[in-house]
């Protein structure tokens, strides 16, 4: 059944600001979507606000420890449709403060939190998209606090800087799966509903965050850990997303 069936994108944090805009471009490159996520209310949400679009699915579910993910992964592994990329936007507010003013135990229960989904969901969804066929894609999408320092938000400063090395070496140990595992990283904050009163002309806003996903997805050859989200390469797709189709990163040599 699952070589009649179009592969899907798996996209974590997808019912949040910057998440909804990468399922608008997924979807509007015509690729089935399945986002997962732990509010009921909030995938109901999304459900309604792409009610026009019969490639969207979500699924319940938590990546908030490890046997939540071990459940979940197996959830997924039985569905259909086979499984072409997983999106990982997970990511919460960011914490205001100083963080010589928090106590050790406050900083490890953001890392707990903010941190240790990512993990979880590298361990059991990764091997997901192992494949004897074509190559699978694994992206994080990383935060402008984990890029450089932001004076005031030291503590989501330090869990961003902690994900975005994470990513560099799910980069590298991804490679023996034959999976191509790399980081978007979004150097300004983003302009969505809650914020476009006080946006800057130069934030990105979530659809063109979303549709630098599909550009990394549509047969890019860059294979480096980090890349960066570029507006040049944020164009409208010029086809329908192809995602059963061999990539071209594969077949240069010397692309790091």
């Amino acid at each position: 059944m699952n070589g009649t069936l179009a592969p899907e994108v798996l996209v974590l944090g997808g019912t949040g600001s910057v998440g909804q805009g990468i399922v608008a471009a997924l979807l509007e490159a015509g690729s089935p979507v399945l986002v997962v996520g732990r509010d009921p209310g909030r995938l109901a949400a999304l459900r309604e606000q792409f009610a026009d679009e019969p490639g969207l699915e979500t699924l319940l579910g938590s990546l908030a420890d490890d046997g939540s993910a071990l459940a979940l992964a197996e959830r997924i592994a039985q569905r259909p449709r086979t499984l072409a990329a997983v999106i990982d936007a997970m990511g919460g507010p960011y914490n205001r403060g100083r963080v010589i003013d928090r106590s050790g135990d406050a900083l490890l229960q953001a890392l707990q939190a903010d941190v240790m989904p990512h993990v979880h969901a590298g361990r059991r969804l990764l091997p997901l998209l192992q494949s004897e066929g074509h190559p699978r894609r694994y992206v994080l999408v990383g935060s402008p606090a984990g890029f450089k320092p932001w004076a005031g938000y030291g503590e989501s400063s330090i869990t961003g800087a902690a994900t975005r090395m994470y990513a560099q070496v799910l980069h590298q140990e991804a490679q023996a799966l034959g999976v191509r595992a790399q980081m978007l990283e979004v150097c300004n904050p983003v302009c969505t509903p809650s914020n476009a009163a006080n946006a800057c002309i130069e934030w990105p806003s979530a659809l063109l965050v979303g549709r630098r996903v599909v550009s990394l997805l549509d047969n890019c050859v860059d294979n480096r850990a980090i890349v960066r989200c570029d507006t040049r390469d944020a164009e409208l797709p010029r086809g329908l997303l192809q995602l059963d189709r061999p990539p071209a990163w594969r077949d240069i040599a010397g692309v790091a």
